[in-house]
């Protein structure tokens, strides 16, 4: 069977994204041949920076389909503005890049000729213009998925926030027994189809210790009756569990993802553990859209000293599937 090419959208022009995409292909060759969509000014700058030399395949969109592309050189759709101030500072000057960008990418997975897509950083301010709370939601709504989950992966361990890039003022609005259901359930059926396992999921609780002095305990008219329907429906779930102690090594050790109420309640320990060993998945797509999880980092250009390892391990991710 003909082995499906890995999309990758470019992103922020003025991030570390160029420099840890040349370090992964550098450091390992994947099976899947790669499509980047970006710049190709900005990939021999950064080229000639690093001092590589990568063969390039430029390709044209239109005839994608009916080219024999190969993992031996880096395949580049050529996506260029004039005006840029490549690895300067970012402004919104990159919206209309990076919108092209994605636009290109959306087009071919639409066409079916890849069900495989990885999309660099970007900064949210600039970009989403608070429309969004993340590139998981902007890339939803392209596709009309309102029903949708954030996991950030490792083989060890994953996490997913019931809430995303939401303020914690809004975040038990944004709770309810439906919510929490959804996500558990595309979690499940993601560990069954894609990776054959069942996994041995845990819920937290969003309140310290689970407790709360309110009237209204979120933990126990929320989550609680949450976790007994999911229980009945057989998916093998436990909790609540409070989140400070959850992450304790003998506790997590016992599970293969640990759900969250919002998004720093489970990032924050999953990134002090794994550090740049992690990709963040987004769930319930009709394609698998994975990101590095790491952010624009613009204070790192050009100190070639960006850790490529996240790009690494969704490049492997999506080469074996």
């Amino acid at each position: 069977m003909k082995i499906k090419p890995i999309i990758v959208v470019a992103g922020e022009p003025n991030s570390i994204f160029s420099e840890i995409f040349l370090k992964s292909i550098k450091f390992k060759r994947f099976k899947s041949p790669i499509i980047l969509i970006g710049s190709l000014s900005l990939f021999k700058r950064q080229m000639k920076f690093l001092n590589l030399n990568h063969e390039i395949n430029l390709i044209n969109e239109k005839y994608i389909n009916k080219l024999n592309l190969n993992n031996k050189k880096v395949n580049i759709i050529n996506v260029e503005y004039s005006g840029y101030n490549f690895f300067g500072k970012i402004s919104q000057r990159s919206n209309k890049y990076i919108e092209e960008c994605f636009s290109v990418a959306f087009r071919i997975l639409k066409k079916k000729i890849t069900h495989k897509l990885i999309n660099g950083p970007i900064n949210k301010k600039y970009f989403l213009k608070n429309k969004y709370l993340g590139i998981t939601e902007y890339i939803s709504k392209k596709f009309n998925i309102r029903n949708y989950a954030m996991l950030i992966f490792n083989k060890k361990l994953a996490v997913c926030p019931i809430t995303t890039h939401l303020p914690l003022k809004f975040v038990s609005k944004n709770i309810t027994q439906k919510i929490i259901q959804k996500k558990i359930l595309l979690i499940n059926d993601f560990y069954l189809k894609k990776l054959k396992y069942k996994p041995r999921l845990v819920i937290t609780g969003l309140n310290p210790h689970c407790e709360s002095i309110d009237k209204f305990n979120e933990d126990e008219k929320i989550i609680k009756p949450t976790i007994k329907y999911l229980k009945k429906i057989k998916i093998n779930i436990q909790g609540p569990f409070s989140a400070d102690t959850i992450f304790l090594k003998e506790n997590r050790k016992k599970f293969d993802v640990i759900i969250g109420m919002y998004h720093d309640q489970v990032l924050t320990p999953f990134k002090t553990l794994f550090e740049y060993d992690a990709v963040n998945i987004t769930l319930g797509l009709p394609f698998l859209r994975l990101s590095p999880d790491h952010g624009p980092n613009e204070k790192m250009i050009k100190s070639n000293s960006s850790n490529p390892l996240s790009l690494i391990r969704a490049l492997e991710f999506l080469d074996i599937l």
